[in-house]
């Protein structure tokens, strides 16, 4: 069996920025993009440390760029000293002042606006809050809110005074809030009563006490609760405090605590396989600096732009361009509390049209979720504002990309397909808006200063359009420092010593003729399949290329003979066939328009439709349910982040 990743996905349309885009880039043209790759080709550590002394508002500033000593555990800036909150906010006090920061738009419409120097005077206010229970530098605070101004607040509280955070998505049941509480030894909890999505009542706080009621969470002292949704609440008068309570005749000025470069900003959980919770740590100045030059590079920042990225700060999206990038330049972002289809399916271009925003970066889910409830809408919608489009989280299939191109960008903007991870910090390989020319699926080509590279198992480059693993050969400065609590763990995990120092991503890739570079799955998720190793997304892209098809996943299972056999979820535009005759005509019609797009040997061998796929309310497909689904295994994992745990019965009831 080859070690490598066949290709079998074949686009040819490319698209490049026109002339008017072009000009006003932030980087202009190929030329432009290819210097910046030069300068960091020709001095590597000095093209960051130009960045970092460029970009950031040093307190002291650095004499050392990176430091290799220790390797795996690289560090950057290590002598240097400064605070990520100034950097945010006080920097722009002496120039905009009065520049809108923040424009919140709660899941009932109510918007509310907050400029910097209010933005500001709230942080400091609460951070003197924090300060006042006893958090300090260094100490863990957990934070479990819904999207708001105030999570904005408390994260760059946290970051002012040195305290690290760790945000858990608001959608995590009580036991993975509990695990992430003890794991972190976090010494605080902020939350609130309750959330607000499409038109419900989410409780937040009681999650929280059950949380630390099962134990081992003996660090928290603190639990700060806003009043968001005036639910009733449990209340503990040892441990709680209302956040009004807590910022009551708090001043409004806070003296930033000033530390290292390598001191960790926060603790990010992402879910390793096992099963058990990664903190991803990250530190302050290479992380900072990370999302400063993806807002210049890739999101062509300009300061009168409107920013929008429909992220929550759960993820690593919401950190890096919700809380801190947008801020760190000043811009004017815009950000939700409730789902794109409350209260009906034209919420996202509704406020698009409200907020005149200027750049819009969402998920390929949501984006396909779009279409299946409302592929004409963005047609009602004055969407002229917009001038650049962005997507995040997995990679974009091909037709998705075309109806985000022609339906919302109105074949003018440029998209950029960020491929990035919790692990990188900010974006990795992405389109330049107005350098390269773009391809639909394709995230194109690494950012200046990324040394990226497709290798085989034993760590050697493959050639042309083979795919492998990719890898990033080496340090920058936005990456992970290492696994929270356990340096084993992470050194093992992202740099084996088969991959010879690089940074192992654990995504499968391929790159074509003109180096761009295409995301082919997780590792995880390549499929064997009669000898070929065969990436998930592209059979799923396929899939979706039909015209009956809006959403697709595809998971593999053991085949006796094959390996694995190809066993593909699928959601229909229309309705989903019901009698025997007609499931089993639509599902030849797909198997035979699979092997006609990529071959026979993406033919699926299984094909069920359901109304939905099981998804986290971030909008992320849970594959795990779904390879246990195929496999005809008894889940039993935490299912509690399901937006729709009811359509797992409905999945396992298609089975024939």
């Amino acid at each position: 069996m080859s070690n490598n990743i066949d290709s079998v996905l074949n686009e040819t349309r490319v698209f490049h920025p026109s002339d008017a885009f072009m000009r006003q880039a932030n980087v202009s043209g190929m030329a432009g993009y290819r210097a910046l790759r030069q300068e960091a080709e020709r001095d590597y550590e000095g093209f960051w440390a130009r960045l970092a002394r460029e970009n950031i508002v040093w307190h002291k500033l650095f004499h050392t760029a990176l430091d290799e000593s220790k390797a795996p555990f690289f560090q950057w800036f290590a002598d240097g000293e400064l605070n990520v909150s100034w950097n945010c906010l006080d920097k722009h006090l002496a120039t905009q002042p009065e520049k809108t920061a923040l424009i919140f738009e709660a899941d009932d419409g109510k918007i509310t606006r907050i400029t910097y120097r209010e933005l500001h005077a709230r942080v400091c206010q609460f951070a003197n809050a924090l300060k006042s229970r006893n958090i300090k530098k260094g100490d863990r605070v957990v934070i479990y809110m819904p999207m708001s101004i105030e999570v904005v607040v408390a994260m760059q509280a946290c970051a002012r005074i040195g305290a690290i955070h760790s945000v858990v998505f608001g959608g995590f049941s009580s036991k993975s809030l509990n695990e992430r509480i003890e794991d972190a030894q976090a010494c605080a909890v902020i939350t609130a009563d309750a959330q607000m999505r499409g038109g419900k009542v989410m409780p937040l706080k009681s999650a929280v006490d059950e949380a630390l009621a099962m134990g081992r969470c003996d660090a928290v002292h603190s639990v700060i609760v806003y009043r968001r949704a005036g639910s009733e609440v449990q209340w503990n008068s040892r441990l709680d405090v209302w956040w009004h309570d807590a910022i009551a005749g708090q001043a409004l000025t806070c003296e930033p605590e000033w530390v290292s470069a390598e001191h960790p900003l926060f603790i990010l959980y992402t879910s390793g396989s096992t099963g058990k919770p990664k903190g991803v740590q990250h530190s302050s100045g290479g992380y900072l600096l990370g999302a400063i030059v993806t807002m210049q590079w890739v999101f062509d920042y300009k300061p009168d732009d409107i920013f929008w990225c429909t992220a929550d700060v759960g993820w690593v999206t919401g950190h890096s361009y919700v809380t801190y990038g947008p801020l760190a330049v000043g811009g004017t972002e815009v950000i939700f509390e409730g789902i794109p289809t409350y209260p009906d399916a034209g919420r996202f271009w509704k406020m698009i049209q409200q907020h005149k925003a200027t750049i819009f970066y969402t998920a390929p889910t949501a984006i396909r979720s779009l279409i299946k409830l409302g592929g004409e809408l963005p047609k009602q919608y004055d969407l002229s504002s917009l001038r650049l489009l962005g997507t995040v989280g997995e990679p974009i299939n091909p037709e998705a990309w075309m109806w985000y191109y022609t339906m919302v960008g109105q074949s003018r903007c440029p998209i950029v397909d960020t491929w990035w991870q919790t692990e990188t910090g900010c974006h990795m390989i992405s389109p330049l808006p107005g350098a390269m020319p773009t391809k639909p699926g394709s995230c194109t080509l690494p950012l200046p200063g990324i040394m990226a590279a497709i290798v085989d198992e034993a760590g050697n480059e493959v050639p042309g359009n083979q795919g492998g693993f990719l890898v990033i050969q080496r340090p920058f400065p936005s990456q992970i420092r290492t696994i929270w609590g356990d340096p084993e763990r992470f050194r093992n995990g992202y740099f084996p010593k088969e991959m010879r120092g690089a940074y192992l991503a654990g995504d499968s890739s391929h790159r074509d003729a003109d180096g761009y570079f295409w995301i082919m799955g997780r590792i995880d998720d390549v499929l064997k399949v009669s000898g070929h190793r065969l990436g998930t997304m592209e059979i799923e892209s396929a899939l979706v290329s039909n015209p009956l098809v809006a959403e697709a996943a595809v998971v593999g299972r053991p085949h006796e003979i094959k390996g694995e056999a190809i066993v593909a979820f699928v959601v229909l535009k229309g309705t989903r066939p019901q009698d025997t005759a007609a499931i089993k005509k639509t599902v030849e019609d797909l198997r035979n328009w699979v092997s006609k797009e990529l071959g026979p040997i993406a033919k699926p061998d299984d094909i069920r439709f359901g109304d939905n796929l099981p998804k986290t309310r971030s909008g992320q497909i849970m594959r795990r349910l779904l390879r246990a689904i195929a496999t005809g295994e008894e889940i039993t994992q935490d299912i509690s982040t399901l937006e729709n745990p009811a359509i797992l019965e409905q999945l396992k009831q298609a089975i024939k």
